[in-house]
């Protein structure tokens, strides 16, 4: 097994955990591939996100549901009590403070302990799968157990979906008519955002203007040329999450 796979391996032996670290077959490179070849639910998939906490650069992990998105709010106010804010995890982060590789994010096992929450819609089963040190590698337990093993809280802390929607509805309508009355312009591209600032932890742009975090801060320095292409690109997203 992989290195990540042995240290999360003897650590669940030490815990007198049950169940030992399995290793799926290479094509299932998605939690819903994942879910498919163990025969469960998406929502079993216990989807492990990390979050980089910029007041003293500490990894966050939050721990929920395949079938659930992070509420990066929800999350701030729970781990940010100095009112700082949480910031993108890249894959060399990741790696330095967990000690695995984006994907294959143990919920134990770490390099240096991370601050860990669990979401409670996990609790809706009685069997889930994390990740066991690998993108190919899981193992089985039960929420109580995930809690029990890792000491972390149970809170909530994904979308709820209906008020996910009605935010979502509301930013495509403004964004729509801001691109409409700038059609044909080519010079003083004005900005997207609508002051609704928040990133999207499955697709990783903003919620109220679609940008990237690397878009938004280029767009300052961008010529109107290189922010017409950004508009481009906001349009095609947004046409892309509509039904």
């Amino acid at each position: 097994m992989p290195e990540g796979v042995q240290r999360v391996a003897a650590l669940l032996q030490e815990r007198g955990h049950p169940h030992s670290p399995l290793m799926l077959d290479d094509a299932a490179r998605t939690a819903q591939q994942a879910a498919d070849a163990l025969g469960i639910t998406l929502g079993q998939i216990a989807k492990s996100v990390i979050f980089r906490r910029k007041s003293d650069d500490a990894a966050v992990l939050v721990i929920t549901a395949g079938d659930q998105r992070v509420d990066e709010k929800k999350v701030e106010a729970l781990v940010c009590p100095d009112g700082k804010r949480l910031g993108r995890a890249d894959a060399d982060f990741v790696k330095a403070r967990t000690g695995f590789s984006i994907g294959g994010v143990s919920p134990l096992a770490h390099t240096t302990p991370p601050v860990t929450l669990i979401d409670q819609s996990l609790f809706r089963f009685d069997e889930i799968w994390a990740a066991a040190g690998h993108p190919h590698g899981v193992f089985k337990l039960s929420p109580q157990q995930l809690a029990g093993l890792t000491g972390a809280p149970v809170a909530n802390v994904v979308v709820d979906p209906v008020e996910a929607q009605i935010t979502q509805n509301h930013a495509i309508g403004l964004v729509s008519f801001k691109a409409a009355s700038i059609r044909g312009e080519t010079q003083n591209i004005p900005s997207p955002c609508i002051s609704i600032c928040r990133m999207s932890a499955d697709n990783g742009w903003c919620e109220g203007c679609f940008r990237s975090r690397d878009e938004i801060a280029a767009w300052g320095q961008a010529t109107d040329s290189g922010k017409r292409q950004i508009w481009t690109l906001i349009e095609q997203r947004m046409a892309a999450l509509q039904p």
